[in-house]
Formats: C-alpha cells, structure tokens, sequence
C-alpha cells in the first residue's frame, strides 16, 4: 500500500509538472529564420490559423492590438500558418493586414506536430518566459481572458 501511495504521488506530480514549449525553428514570410531559444524570457503566443478559418480571420485583429499593447513588455507574437495553407494567401493576408508580428507557414506541419499535433484553427498556445506552456486555448479567443493572462505572465 505504501508503495502505491508513492507511486500515485509520483504520477500526480508528473501531471503537474510544467511541459515545457517544444524547441521549433520556423523560417518567417520575410525569409528570417527563427526558434524557440529566442522566445527565452519573454511570453508568446503561438497562434495556428489558416486563411480559409473565419474565426482565425476575424480574431487576427485582436492578435495584432495584444501584440501593439504587450510588446514593449516582453509579449511576442508568431502566428503559424497550417501546413494546407496556401503560401500566397498566407503572404498575400499577412501583407495586406500589415501584421506586425512575425508570421511562419508550416509547410511539412513539424511546428504543429511539435505542438501536441494541432490540427483545429485557431489554437493558441502561450508560453510564460519561462518557456512553459502556460495555456492552450482551442477555438475562440476571448480578449478578456487572453488580456488578463498575458497580464499575469508578464507580471511574472
């Protein structure tokens, strides 16, 4: 019985042990190469979307303020597009809203398997600067909830 205490304790904890973000590399529209060592000390949200999901569409603008808000304190943005995803409508998008952030296409879906194998749009996750996954929002994102957590991790 003891043992199994222990045991139990032990899976108990490795369920709430933080999982670390996974170590991608991306390469940006603009031809820059990134990876997740540079998101070290910062919190970052890492938004999967693709041209054709009207809710990514329609949420891309609060993207964009969150990203103008929270810069200056340390927030990064990469919004990565799905592997299905056109490169010409992703360029085309991204250029014609004026995203200021970075934006990455996924063209062999690597970044999205890195992230537990995302497969609906939008998912965000967010890492604290820790380079912890700190939430993992499926779907609709709500400014009220996204702000106040990113308030929170930045307070961190």
């Amino acid at each position: 019985l003891g043992l199994a205490s222990a045991g139990a304790g032990l899976l108990v904890w490795r369920l709430n042990a933080p999982t670390a973000a996974p170590a991608v590399r991306y390469t940006l529209l603009d031809g820059r190469q990134g990876d997740a060592t540079a998101w070290r000390g910062k919190v970052v949200l890492v938004n999967f979307w693709a041209t054709s999901c009207s809710t990514c569409v329609r949420k891309m603008p609060l993207l964009a303020a969150t990203h103008g808000k929270y810069a200056a304190r340390g927030l990064d943005v990469l919004a990565v597009a799905m592997q299905y995803d056109p490169p010409a409508y992703v360029s085309q998008f991204a250029e014609s809203r004026r995203l200021p952030f970075g934006v990455a296409i996924d063209n062999r879906g690597e970044i999205a398997h890195a992230f537990g194998d995302v497969r609906v749009t939008p998912t965000t996750v967010v890492i604290d600067r820790q380079g912890h996954i700190a939430k993992r929002l499926v779907g609709d994102i709500p400014e009220a909830e996204l702000h106040a957590l990113v308030e929170r991790l930045l307070a961190a």
